[in-house]
């Protein structure tokens, strides 16, 4: 997250958390690095967790729509989160919990769509780095009383859910972010970003893939707690 650049290969790194075939609903399993990655269900929310092993992290599904991370070292790459697979076109999202980042992190509902493939990010709040800071901006909205900065980047042949493509990435990233540090919560209605996408020529796809909370750290450390609703 140093540069857009490494964004957005550490987004695409969420990906390949869909071809670990592992489903774990309660994770306790610690591999070198911490949690292994895994998809899955747990406890009727869809879940995808990847790491790259380089820093110590535990990643914890609990009950309903919970989960916790917890991550230090201030290496490697990782994701986690909960929500639903396939995501849908105007779900509200709410979340609430705490979030508690020490660098480069950032807290977003995060989703894949296909025909045509597109990689999509809300961000909510966010560490040290702002993932909007290098990627090309193309207006604004607001939503649920916040405003939001819209941006559009692409990635050429990169990791995606299926397998090395070039694709769009869609962004909406709150402006000004929510206060990383401790609880944070909110409602997002996905909606209103699409259709604001969709209204300056950013048309996600006809077929949902899945759709999270998402909790990201690069090179950094911190920790979360999560409910999904």
């Amino acid at each position: 997250m140093v540069s857009f650049s490494r964004i957005a290969l550490f987004a695409a790194a969420i990906t390949s958390a869909a071809a670990f075939p592992t489903n774990i609903t309660d994770i306790g399993l610690l591999a070198r690095g911490g949690t292994p990655s895994s998809t899955g269900t747990s406890n009727g929310y869809y879940f995808s967790w990847w790491t790259d092993n380089a820093a110590q992290a535990t990643y914890t599904n609990g009950g309903g729509g919970q989960y916790s991370l917890n991550w230090s070292g201030n290496n490697g790459n990782l994701v986690g989160g909960k929500g639903w697979n396939p995501g849908s076109n105007g779900r509200v999202i709410h979340y609430s919990g705490t979030y508690q980042p020490s660098g480069n992190s950032y807290l977003s509902i995060y989703g894949w769509t296909r025909s045509p493939l597109i990689e999509y990010y809300i961000v909510e709040s966010y560490g040290t780095y702002n993932p909007s800071s290098a990627a090309a901006k193309k207006g604004t909205v607001n939503c649920d009383g916040a405003n939001y900065d819209i941006l559009t980047t692409w990635r050429y042949n990169a990791p995606s859910i299926d397998g090395t493509q070039t694709f769009q990435q869609f962004w909406s990233v709150r402006n000004p972010k929510k206060s990383p540090g401790g609880a944070i919560s909110g409602s997002v209605s996905t909606g209103c970003h699409f259709n604001a996408w969709k209204n300056l020529g950013m048309n996600l796809g006809t077929s949902w893939n899945y759709q999270i909370v998402a909790t990201e750290g690069y090179q950094s450390s911190g920790s979360a707690s999560i409910t999904v609703s």
